[in-house]
């Protein structure tokens, strides 16, 4: 599916140029090292001007997916690519949402315990040493340093095998973090027991993993999450309901940038530190966060690397330069759209698996249709099918549940989910659903529907599940 971010003067040729280059590296089957072409080459296949295809090539660079290389045997080569890039816009679009924290633990109860019951039954003994090796440096910590939080839960995400897993999850954390940092125990002792009761929880989620008892790891995850979530709305400012909606903006000391950085990874780190500085500083959409002059001063560097930097933010729809009087780099309302087709890059690359894809799918549909029962008195006259609209069509249904649901974190995922689909059908092949397997949706989807409106948790759930062992064979 064909998107453009319409939030700043972004350069929609070379965004479509980029995309059709990073489809010609998955159909490939991504030979790593293996050149597309020269430049040359590469503007007449495409029949672009040097300006577009150099703008769309530096997309591809920021996607990590090539990286033009000049001179003798040189041309655009194909790179295993990076996550990083995405998930630091997904993180900025949803601090932009102002997700709550009720949202990201809910989130984490949903991802975390089917991780760890995965791990229970995929992990080797590397695998073991990791998270031993993870344990030991919890056990060394000691009053006045950094609290080990993160490491040990993408550590665990790593053994589930899972790629979907791993990368949601990773985000997942990334905003645990931020939220963390703004959590404060009362006492150095209170802070000590906490990291004790942690090491505790983490130690039986490792012994339950290593021996292989899925249900268990499953258990104490839960457990511990809930644990998280208890600690975390008693210590953070506004009892877990607080989110960057709100605050004042403040300023922050300019990053320091390493001087010998290549232009196009200083680039990156340019537009990384200024959207981080946006949200940090709770900057509003229509803002200006700085004029061009101010900016190069501000971050010490050229103004080639820095307008390459603006390309990756308007891309990202995180700012735009606006020119003229009153202008600079205005701060945009971030969408969704680039990241979702950037992490599903990434992932086809990861190639994960069907089953992959179906359980972190039905673990957020199930999640979402049980929060859809608890919040249906929330619509005044409540009626699902009129707010879910096509329960004809598979994805507006189960997106427009998940829209329902609330949880901006979990609807992220789905669609993410739903974007890596809509690219495995269009290589693999797949046949179309049939006239009959249409009506048998629209029927479920009907049956989905009443058990809400009755306020029926458990028939509603498994409905739910019916529905996606049937759909299974041709959604996936």
């Amino acid at each position: 599916m064909s998107r453009e971010p319409d939030n700043g003067p972004v350069n929609k040729l070379a965004s479509k140029v980029a995309r059709h280059i990073e489809a010609d590296i998955a159909r490939r089957g991504w030979r790593i090292g293996e050149s597309l072409g020269s430049e040359q080459a590469l503007q007449r296949r495409h029949g672009v001007s040097r300006s577009v295809l150099r703008e769309a090539v530096r997309l591809v660079e920021h996607h990590q997916v090539a990286r033009m290389r000049r001179g003798p045997g040189g041309g655009l080569l194909i790179c295993e690519p990076d996550a990083g890039p995405a998930t630091r816009a997904v993180v900025i679009y949803l601090e932009h949402l102002g997700t709550t924290l009720v949202d990201l633990l809910n989130a984490r109860l949903v991802l975390e315990p089917l991780a760890a019951s995965l791990a229970a039954e995929r992990i080797d003994e590397a695998g073991i040493d990791r998270l031993r090796a993870v344990l030991r440096a919890e056990e060394h910590w000691t009053p006045g340093a950094p609290a080990p939080r993160d490491e040990f839960h993408i550590a665990l995400a790593e053994q589930s095998k899972s790629p979907l897993l791993q990368l949601f999850i990773d985000i997942l954390m990334r905003l645990t973090t931020r939220y963390a940092r703004q959590s404060r125990p009362d006492s150095a002792t209170e802070a000590i027991e906490a990291v004790d009761h942690m090491h505790h929880d983490h130690s039986r989620i490792v012994a339950a993993v290593t021996a292989g008892d899925a249900a268990r790891a499953k258990t104490l995850s839960e457990r511990h999450i809930e644990a998280v979530t208890a600690w975390l709305r008693e210590h953070h400012p506004g009892g877990g309901q607080a989110s960057r909606r709100g605050r004042a903006a403040r300023s922050r000391p300019a990053p320091r940038l390493e001087g010998d950085e290549p232009p196009g990874k200083l680039a990156e780190t340019v537009a990384a530190a200024i959207g981080e500085e946006i949200v940090a500083g709770g900057w509003a959409p229509g803002s200006v966060f700085g004029t061009e002059p101010a900016l190069l001063e501000r971050y010490r560097v050229s103004r080639a690397a820095f307008r390459e930097a603006v390309r990756l933010l308007e891309y990202h729809s995180v700012a735009h330069m606006r020119r003229g009087p009153g202008g600079g780099l205005i701060v945009a309302r971030p969408r969704a759209e680039a990241s979702i087709d950037t992490i599903a890059l990434y992932l086809q690359y990861r190639k994960p698996t069907r089953g992959d894809l179906r359980c972190v799918r039905d673990a957020i549909e199930i999640d979402n249709v049980a929060r859809v029962v608890k919040r249906r008195k929330e619509f005044a006259g409540f009626d699902a099918a009129a707010l879910v609209h096509d329960v004809a069509d598979e994805e507006r249904f189960h997106l427009g549940l998940a829209r329902l649901a609330g949880n901006a974190l979990l609807d992220l995922f789905l669609r993410i989910i739903f974007e890596l689909f809509r690219r495995q059908w269009s290589t693999t092949g797949q046949s179309l659903p049939t006239r009959a397997d249409v009506a048998a949706v629209e029927h479920a989807h009907h049956r989905i529907l009443l058990a809400i409106e009755a306020g029926d948790d458990s028939l509603a759930r498994y409905r739910v599940r019916r529905h996606l062992d049937a759909a299974a064979s041709w959604w996936l």
